[in-house]
């Protein structure tokens, strides 16, 4: 072979700066090309020795070395792949954009199956390398018998170099001379914080070396005789996703988890992926424990290509209410574009989308099927998941909506149908709930004292799902607790206890002046509890909105929407029948507008929390009330 001198064969005009500038939003990914090319490499060798057409040594290890030079500034990657003969170097580097792989599967696509595994030897992806270099040199020697070892040198023009290379291995070393902006490539912690986002679990050892301890290795051995110790790869080469799930057990999935995504609490559980029809797909998705404020949820899904990592969490394969989950997905059919950094528009993408989407929702009924206790247990955590799916992905809901569960405030877990079939004779397709346990405590103890049954709904997210439920279930409707008085907690059996006008007018008239409020709504209603004085209620649509409102950026929308609320006296109350008698006599008067106002703000610190000044006079009250009852008791 004589040196040569030429010019690349540049099959798209001015290739090579957009190359540099434009083929890659993040110029990190130069490392995973050059890992993937490596890979590819070795790949090739071993489909080579299975079909008989090369020959390693029995013993030999394929691995991947990227060794990181400051003082010369340069950045080595280093396999014992299959090489490349001078013809080949013309043919795949100096023609650019020319894919080995494809040459190389068309040549054995007789003798090698689909699973090959071929990501694309030194197409486009090598030329990553001129996005941090000066220049960029390989040295390679191809596994055939008699190859000559071949050195090409380019500074990233259309000119080239080629001549002889004193390499003596089989393989191929890919030499950058980085640039002086780019010098933090050399650093040893970014380049292995990359090598571990990129190539974490490519299926050949990767080991991240350093020119200068190299050097100080090779004196040291030179000299003492004494074992060198081993170096510790940074891969991981055989992800546990490409295990048989049959394989697999608890700890290793938990142990997988944690390592992964750096989280140290188990995940609830998980659902491992494996088809390889209609494409090759295999991966596990983790169920975390999920918060109940739905905007602090953040989930990860990391997409890979043959081990290779592509992003996360990205939208057109993993449908969007699943990236609240966290796991990794590698599927080797995905349709990604030259950059093998985003994908095409591809149909095949939405079957997969469709795929996933599948899987995930036959695992929740799994779950609900044979480990409905679990799947309780569960539910606190995963609920605004299963929500905002249901809400985003129709598929998803029409597989799950019989498996929606609800939690009551007795503590047990009912589905939709389950709670209207036993609360039918009481309230026919009508679902009360509570949004606040504490807060509203006082209707659910009369919902609990009359046997009645009213469910929890405590998340952001439910303001939107009851109404996504009542779109879609059209007979049923939800309606909080403080939203009216059902019928069923009214006692219409007493003829004695029956509220006349007078009555009306008159309490009304006594509250309104007590709280200064003209407008206020008063109802009078004999309850069938006599602890209760009076309630706040407040219509499920006025309601809903002001929820609404603090959904969107927390923006109050009270002034669009007058309030209406209604304060209920319960006729059958103690405290209300004295007040009824106490009303005509002049002396009374201050006590009666103490009691009236202190009613008042019982019956709304049960329905919302009090305005400081509210609590101020609340409690100011509440000690004069407290100094009476006392002197009364000593007079």
């Amino acid at each position: 072979m004589t040196r040569e001198v030429g010019t690349l064969s540049v099959q798209t005009e001015n290739i090579l700066p957009i190359i540099k500038k434009w083929l890659y939003s993040d110029k990190d990914i130069f490392v995973r090309e050059m890992i993937s090319n490596a890979t590819d490499a070795i790949n090739k060798l071993k489909r080579l020795v299975s079909i008989n057409e090369a020959s390693v040594k029995e013993d030999e290890k394929f691995v991947i070395r990227v060794v990181l030079d400051k003082d010369n500034k340069t950045i080595q990657f280093i396999d014992n792949g299959i090489g490349m003969t001078f013809d080949e170097v013309r043919k795949y580097i100096n023609q650019i954009a020319f894919s080995g792989a494809t040459d190389f599967v068309q040549k054995y696509k007789d003798k090698i199956d689909k699973d090959s595994q071929i990501i694309g030897h030194f197409g486009l992806g090598f030329y990553s390398a001129f996005m941090v270099s000066d220049k960029v040199q390989i040295d390679t020697l191809s596994y055939q018998e008699g190859a000559q070892a071949v050195r090409w040198i380019s500074d990233g023009s259309e000119k080239y170099e080629m001549d002889l290379s004193d390499r003596k291995e089989r393989g191929t070393t890919i030499t950058l001379y980085i640039s002086k902006d780019d010098e933090e490539y050399l650093d040893e912690f970014k380049m292995r914080e990359i090598l571990t986002k990129y190539c974490y679990f490519m299926p050949y050892e990767i080991y991240l070396e350093n020119a200068k301890d190299q050097k100080e290795e090779k004196d040291k051995k030179d000299t003492d005789s004494g074992k060198e110790e081993a170096a510790k790869p940074i891969n991981d080469t055989n992800p546990l996703w490409l295990k048989n799930p049959k394989d697999c057990t608890d700890e290793e999935y938990k142990e997988f988890y944690k390592k992964v995504f750096h989280d140290f609490n188990d995940p609830l559980f998980w659902i491992h992926l494996n088809m390889d029809y209609p494409f090759r797909l295999k991966g596990i998705l983790y169920f975390p424990k999920l918060k109940h404020e739905f905007d602090t949820i953040e989930g990860q899904v990391k997409l890979y290509n043959n081990q290779v990592f592509v992003a996360d969490n990205i939208k057109e394969v993993i449908p969007e209410f699943l990236l609240l989950l966290k796991g990794t997905i590698d599927c080797p059919d995905l349709p990604l574009n030259v950059s093998r950094s985003f994908l095409q528009n591809d149909s095949q993408v939405r079957t997969l989308s469709n795929h996933i989407t599948r899987k995930v929702a036959d695992k929740l009924i799994s779950l609900f099927e044979h480990e409905r206790e679990n799947y309780n247990k569960y539910w606190d955590d995963i609920n605004p998941f299963v929500k905002f799916g249901c809400m985003r992905e129709e598929k998803f809901y029409d597989r799950v909506k019989d498996y929606i569960i609800f939690k009551t405030i007795n503590d047990e877990y009912v589905t939709l149908k389950e709670y209207l079939q036993r609360n039918e004779s009481k309230h026919k397709n009508k679902v009360f709930y509570v949004t606040d346990t504490k807060q509203q405590a006082q209707y659910i103890k009369l919902f609990k004292d009359n046997n009645l049954e009213a469910v929890i709904l405590n998340t952001i997210i439910d303001t939107h799902f009851i109404q996504f439920l009542e779109m879609h279930e059209k007979s049923v409707s939800f309606s909080r607790v403080d939203a009216d008085i059902s019928d069923i907690l009214k006692d219409t059996a007493s003829e004695q206890d029956k509220i006349d006008k007078e009555t009306q007018d008159a309490l009304e008239k006594l509250f309104r002046e007590a709280v200064k409020d003209e407008k206020l709504k008063v109802q009078v209603e004999n309850l069938r509890t006599t602890s209760v004085p009076a309630m706040i209620l407040l219509p499920e649509y006025s309601r809903r909105m002001y929820d609404l409102s603090r959904f969107f950026g927390g923006q109050d929308m009270s002034n669009l929407f007058p309030t209406e609320e209604s304060l209920v006296l319960n006729h059958k109350n103690s405290i209300i029948q004295l007040i009824l008698k106490m009303k005509d006599k002049e002396e009374n008067k201050e006590d009666i507008t103490l009691l009236c106002q202190h009613v008042y703000d019982l019956a709304l610190m049960s329905h919302k929390q009090l305005e400081p000044e509210a609590m101020t006079r609340f409690i100011e009250r509440s000690n004069i009330l407290l100094e009476r009852i006392a002197k009364s008791a000593v007079q």
